[in-house]
């Protein structure tokens, strides 16, 4: 069983390479799908967050704008730091389940990769077999976020500039994919890793 981390910047394309790794057999476990569920109404982690920040972040029907959030947070580090205190502890929790059903499911030979954004910034990266980071040139990422997520430059460039830096990233990384190029070679770059794991 190998157990790796997959990191990368805000519109790197690292589902795109999650999915070329599912694609050659890992199993994925996604921390920013599981946040957003963990964000659905009804959900604890929900409550929470607007305990701490405030109920107009819920339109009427109960569901979180993330929009305001993101407004709250992503211009205040001490607001950022409070609402990772709540939801990055429950995250962590379901990780864990999601991983220990992939190693019961194949003791000896599954590979688990967990999609983990913000690896640099929680400190965890000492916690796995190996860390692969999706490296995408500044430019690239910025067109993404505009592009096919409909975001102002100014805040795409916010984003950014919030987390890690690249250097940061590659400070820790075991391989690089590098993802600014076309999607057959990342593909490419993709089952070189997969077939180290898988022979090594």
């Amino acid at each position: 069983m190998r157990h790796l981390a997959l990191t990368g910047g805000i519109g790197s394309g690292k589902s795109t390479v999650a999915q070329f790794f599912a694609e050659q057999g890992a199993t994925i476990i996604d921390a920013d799908a599981i946040s957003r569920s963990l964000m659905e109404p009804g959900q604890r982690v929900l409550a929470d967050v607007v305990t701490e920040f405030g109920e107009h972040l819920l339109d009427d029907s109960g569901v979180l704008d993330r929009q305001a959030l993101a407004n709250i947070v992503f211009n205040d580090v001490a607001a950022r730091e409070r609402l990772n205190d709540i939801v990055h502890p429950a995250v962590r929790t379901e990780s864990k389940r999601q991983r220990e059903e992939a190693v019961a499911a194949d003791p000896e030979n599954a590979i688990i990769i967990q999609d983990i954004p913000l690896l640099v910034e929680t400190g965890q990266a000492n916690a796995y077999d190996g860390v692969i980071v999706v490296d995408t040139d500044h430019a690239t990422r910025l067109q993404r976020l505009v592009e096919t997520r409909g975001m102002e430059p100014d805040d795409a460039n916010a984003r950014i500039a919030a987390q890690a830096t690249d250097a940061q990233r590659h400070a820790i990384a075991d391989w690089i994919i590098h993802n600014s190029g076309s999607l057959e070679d990342t593909r490419t770059q993709v089952e070189a890793v997969w077939t180290q794991l898988t022979t090594n």
